[in-house]
């Protein structure tokens, strides 16, 4: 990978990370606004992302690094890293390659619905 490996310490100082030193990172398709994953990133795989133009991962059971497509071609295109208000959440808009979930289906949030449009009215506001 490219050899950016240092994130910029004005970027780091305004992360709120994890214990484990990692932030969460919505995948979101830029041009749709569907959410296609969830993944984590340290400094390094943030830098990675922000010095590249594909998205990098820390994989939390594997303990290394991964770029979404290397093995499944299935790759991320970064289009815009947003960091949300208190810091402990990034939101990647990417140009998604063929599906985002490692099941082969376009978004990690396609099952289990667990409320939908019908429900709306029924929610605490």
């Amino acid at each position: 990978m490219a050899g950016v490996t240092d994130l910029d310490p004005a970027i780091a100082a305004r992360l709120t990370r994890t214990a484990d030193g990692l932030v969460p990172a919505v995948v979101q398709q830029h041009d749709t606004g569907e959410v296609l994953m969830l993944g984590w990133m340290d400094d390094e795989a943030l830098a990675r992302t922000l010095g590249s133009d594909r998205v990098t991962f820390w994989s939390r059971s594997r303990q290394e690094y991964w770029r979404k497509g290397d093995t499944s071609g299935h790759r991320q295109w970064v289009k815009e890293v947003r960091l949300d208000c208190d810091g402990d959440t990034l939101l990647v808009r990417v140009d998604q390659e063929g599906p985002a979930c490692h099941t082969g289906a376009r978004t990690c949030f396609d099952a289990d619905l667990l409320r939908g449009p019908a429900d709306e009215g029924s929610g605490a506001g």
